[in-house]
């Protein structure tokens, strides 16, 4: 299955019936992360929980089975660019559905080859291996 880079968020959910109408709940946490806002609108995509004929299994992650799924893994390369410092002093790259990554040494505007070293669910840790790109 092929997901656009324009998906926002990814979260499962039960389909209720209110009346004349169905509705899908967006998980609180999405607005709260800012993925989302309250009275937007958006594109709604559908996938069953049965893909293919197989019940759909957990993997070991940190991330709860309806949270959407970090989109990078622990020593994927990857380029980023830096758009904004931490508190702490850290180069804070964003990539797909605005999830965080944390660079160490890293300044704005920089453009730098890294390596994930950690990924949570709502953030990740890269380091520089190249800053001359």
């Amino acid at each position: 299955m092929e997901i656009s880079d324009e998906l926002l968020c990814l979260f499962s959910a039960d389909v209720t019936a209110e009346d004349d109408r169905y509705i899908v709940e967006v998980p609180r946490r999405e607005v709260e992360t800012g993925a989302i806002e309250a009275g937007g609108t958006y594109r709604v995509a559908l996938i069953s929980a049965d893909i293919d004929g197989e019940a759909d299994e957990s993997t070991d992650t940190e991330t709860p089975p309806d949270q959407p799924q970090p989109p990078v893994e622990p020593g994927e390369t990857r380029y980023v660019e830096i758009e904004d410092i931490g508190k702490q002093g850290d180069g804070i790259a964003r990539v797909e559905r605005g999830y965080v990554i944390i660079v160490p040494g890293a300044d704005i505007g920089e453009r730098v080859k890294i390596e994930v070293t950690e990924v949570k669910s709502n953030f990740a840790v890269g380091e520089i291996i190249d800053e001359d790109i």
